[in-house]
């Protein structure tokens, strides 16, 4: 009795400090016993992975990103107590609901997160992946899956059990014992403490000073998906893909009924192929590609250079205000698309249709959406397959827009962006000068080359806040930093850069396509602005003639012309058309935009416009307006129907991609 009188008298007398640490140690115990799991965890992947972590370059990669992410995860994990810290560690009257929250909480979460780890040689094992959305989609069929598990995983899932409550049960003593001497701490030391906490868990979730937090994109540094996903943890990848799926309308919602047959059936008729040359059931737009005439008996090197919210109000040869006096003229030297319009209004939208070739859904772009992270069609991975080295050249952050995960996952071998480059001439908000960035393109490609070269290439100086160097240009606006002097910028770098490139030893060997992501400025008060849709497109190289294409084209147009003019035959799902061929010079040509919730199908100058939950509508586009059309065209609407939903069914149903076979 006496004892116990002494120990709380003296517990009563702790200062302030030593209360505030009392009630925050059990974070402690959790953090470094979380850490210092997962980091165990990492060893035996990487050991068991070794021959690919050590293929890909990755072993320091893998431990210093991996400790960086499991603080995110860490910071993740703790912001919920951290939050209720100051509400109920204050008072003597709360303080058992956070003793006991701590009980349960930590051990409960340290349990979860092991589990997740032990789960994941199993699902490597199925999936060659952490576990990500897949996981949760087999909880649906827990009957089933436990099933198989229990047959073809006994030991290890025995084992797993086994480690799993032996880690909560040690935690469970440890925390019990650190909660147990717990006083108050009172209200200022608490509410002091909890900004300067919190900022600790911002912090190790947001893990840089750059634009945009930390994501899987970060660590997605070698092609090999399963080495750079060891860099995570199980916990973080399931968390991610939840958090994915959360904010994604899967492959968008259904502007009307329409059969899947009946997409198909359109969607093929659409695309202007032979019927003999699709080839699969299962992949309804695979089919076989190949170069118009004679095969030449080396394939060209192929560089995309992606321009940044280039529209065509300002470029001369479009009729726009003219500050592109480089492009304008190298206009006249190859072959110039006059009609052509993006599918989107943002760089995600346009990488997708220009690298991909995938048309535009009501959702985001496939670039962000989880399912298309593995296994997504992509130029890269269908010249990578022909004997193409790949790469992404940027003058930013790849993980922006997710960039970086989705090329290195799905077919590019390598990523430049803003930490690759060594003195940049000049550094902005959004990264380094266009200059600089096609300085860097010109030395990648002047390099020697045992094989031909796939090179995307990703301009960001015409971006908001406009930032780029000084006497470069005499400036169009007196005010320095505007849209129309940045444009003018970027078109100087580029003019740079194709000089440099014509009078180097890859030129003739090169066909260059230069062409916007989407325009700047979106806007008006149409039902779509198509005339902002309205975008550059040229394409250049020695072996190109000067020809302008006049009919109505798309972005998801250029990967198939861009195949025929480098000579490479093979299968792919793309569904636009191969401009090089004669009779597309003839037809109106088609383009498919989305803009917010309406999307739009134009063939020539008809329009059909889709709306959610309205009826299909039509116009005519007459000088750069649209004008309501007397009559419904039913069968124009139909293809707008049937591409609109094409969409959504080959993201929801993983329709396109190349069959596992050509991997």
């Amino acid at each position: 009795m006496y004892l116990d009188r002494h120990s709380r008298f003296m517990t009563t007398k702790k200062s302030p400090m030593n209360k505030l640490t009392a009630a925050l140690l059990p974070l402690w115990s959790f953090a470094w016993r979380l850490v210092l799991a997962l980091t165990a965890c990492r060893i035996i992947f990487v050991l068991w992975q070794w021959q690919r972590v050590v293929d890909a370059d990755m072993l320091a990669t893998v431990f210093v990103q991996g400790f960086r992410f499991d603080l995110v995860l860490l910071g993740l994990l703790l912001a919920i107590p951290v939050l209720c810290f100051p509400f109920l560690a204050s008072n003597r009257f709360l303080l058992p609901v956070w003793q006991l929250f701590l009980r349960f909480s930590l051990p409960v979460a340290l349990a979860l997160v092991v589990f997740m780890e032990c789960s994941t040689p199993s699902f490597v094992d199925q999936f060659d992946s952490r576990p990500n959305i897949l996981f949760f989609e087999y909880l649906d069929s827990p009957r089933e899956v436990g099933s198989t598990l229990w047959a073809a995983y006994k030991l290890p899932l025995i084992l797993a059990v086994l480690i799993v409550m032996a880690i909560a049960w040690e935690s469970a003593r440890k925390i019990r014992k650190l909660v147990q001497p717990m006083v108050p701490t009172g209200i200022l030391p608490a509410v002091l403490a909890a900004p300067v906490l919190l900022f600790v868990c911002f912090a190790f979730v947001r893990s840089t000073t750059d634009h945009r937090a930390v994501n899987p994109s970060t660590v997605a540094r070698s092609s090999d998906p399963l080495v750079n996903e060891l860099a995570l943890s199980s916990a973080y990848t399931a968390l991610y893909a939840l958090y994915e799926t959360r904010h994604e309308e899967s492959g968008g919602f259904r502007y009307a009924t329409i059969d899947d047959e009946e997409v198909v059936r359109q969607v093929r008729a659409e695309m202007m192929v032979e019927p003999s040359e699709f080839t699969s059931d299962s992949l309804p737009t695979l089919h076989h590609q190949s170069p118009p005439g004679p095969q030449a008996a080396k394939k060209k090197n192929l560089v995309i250079i992606v321009q940044e919210s280039l529209g065509a109000e300002f470029i001369g040869a479009l009729g726009g205000i003219g500050v592109t006096p480089n492009i304008d003229k190298l206009s006249k030297e190859g072959i110039w698309f006059t009609n052509l319009y993006a599918t989107g209004i943002r760089s995600a939208r346009g990488l997708e249709a220009i690298v991909s070739g995938f048309t535009p859904t009501p959702s985001k772009s496939v670039v962000k959406l989880g399912r298309a992270q593995r296994g997504f069609f992509t130029l890269a991975q269908l010249l990578g397959n022909s004997g193409y080295d790949t790469g992404f050249i940027y003058g930013g952050e790849a993980q922006f827009d997710n960039m970086r995960r989705f090329f290195m996952n799905n077919g590019f071998d390598k990523v430049i962006d803003k930490a690759d480059y060594e003195n940049p001439v000049f550094t902005g908000s959004w990264g380094v000068s266009d200059e600089d960035l096609f300085n860097r393109a010109h030395e990648e490609f002047s390099a020697p080359h045992q094989r031909p070269f796939f090179s995307l290439v990703f301009s960001s100086s015409n971006h908001s806040p406009f930032e780029f160097p000084d006497d470069r240009i005499e400036l169009f606006d007196e005010e320095k930093n505007t849209v129309n002097n940045a444009v003018k910028y970027a078109d100087y770098a580029l003019g740079q850069f194709v000089e440099k490139a014509r009078n180097s030893n890859y030129w003739n060997d090169t066909v260059f396509l230069i062409v916007a992501d989407h325009n700047s400025r979106v806007y008006g008060s149409e039902v779509i602005p198509v005339v902002r849709f309205h975008i550059p497109g040229l394409i250049l190289g020695g072996s190109i003639e000067p020809a302008d294409f006049t009919p109505v084209a798309s972005q998801i147009d250029l990967a198939p012309t861009l195949l025929s003019l480098i000579g490479v035959e093979g299968e792919h799902p793309m569904i636009g058309r191969d401009l090089t061929r004669p009779e597309m010079q003839a037809g109106p040509g088609r383009a498919i935009m989305q803009f917010n919730g309406t999307q739009a199908y134009m063939e020539g100058d008809r329009v059909a416009v889709l709306q959610k939950d309205l009826p299909a509508s039509q116009y005519l586009f007459r000088d750069g307006r649209l004008i309501p059309d007397s009559e419904i065209d039913p069968a124009l609407v139909k293809k707008a129907v049937a591409h609109s939903a094409w969409s959504s069914m080959a993201y929801e149903k993983s329709l396109y991609r190349l069959p596992a076979s050509a991997h």
